[in-house]
């Protein structure tokens, strides 16, 4: 059979689960109750929940290629309402990594297909950058532009109008910026953290119904 492996793989870790914690599965069947929302890149090697160590129901995860986040976007807003109204999370966690194949092919000339129409925002954030910084190196470019872009993103999340109404509204919410290493598996936060409208720029804010 296809894929059997996989199946094989599933019902040992299922087992092995289960004898760590009988009632784990019944516990997950009920409800999930997770404090964290993460949106973070696809790319294979930045598993979510294993590199912060949650098990499942402890982290709720959105990802995509190169951890966007677009207004336009109602796959990624959908998730981010679901999670602050409905799931009730308290931290939204924006996570990128270094050497990310996306910000690299962002940051180049060659055909990624349907990806480069997805990556236009990260080319009109490398137009804003300092010019110096595009003398340097194309590793020290890509490993610069994953952390810009993680910081872009949080402020994205911090505009939205689900995140301010939930401000507004008195809940407790914070957004972070973070990024991860491949080489050595460590997270790393960014100077971007957001808890308030009052961090927000006027020209971002919304005025919402009460």
């Amino acid at each position: 059979m296809p894929l059997s492996h996989l199946l094989t793989n599933n019902r040992r870790w299922a087992n092995t689960t289960s004898e760590l914690d009988p009632q784990m599965f019944a516990k997950l069947a009920q409800q999930q109750s997770p404090k964290y929302l993460w949106i973070g890149c696809s790319d294979s090697r930045v598993p979510a929940n294993e590199i912060v160590g949650l098990l499942p129901g402890e982290l709720f995860v959105h990802r995509n290629v190169a951890n966007l986040v677009k207004h336009t976007d109602m796959n990624c807003q959908a998730v981010i309402q679901y999670a602050v109204d409905v799931l009730g999370v308290e931290h939204i966690i924006v996570c990128g990594h270094y050497g990310c194949g996306g910000i690299a092919a962002a940051l180049g000339q060659t055909n990624a297909g349907v990806a480069d129409y997805w990556l236009r925002s990260v080319k009109d954030a490398y137009l804003r950058t300092d010019k110096g910084f595009r003398q340097l190196d194309r590793d020290s470019r890509i490993d610069i532009m994953c952390e810009n872009n993680v910081i872009e993103q949080a402020a994205n999340v911090a505009h939205s109008k689900i995140v301010q109404r939930a401000w507004q509204q008195g809940k407790k919410l914070m957004v972070h910026g973070w990024i991860y290493s491949i080489k050595d598996g460590i997270l790393k936060e960014l100077n971007c953290r957001y808890s308030s409208l009052e961090q927000i720029d006027p020209i971002y804010q919304i005025e919402l119904d009460k």
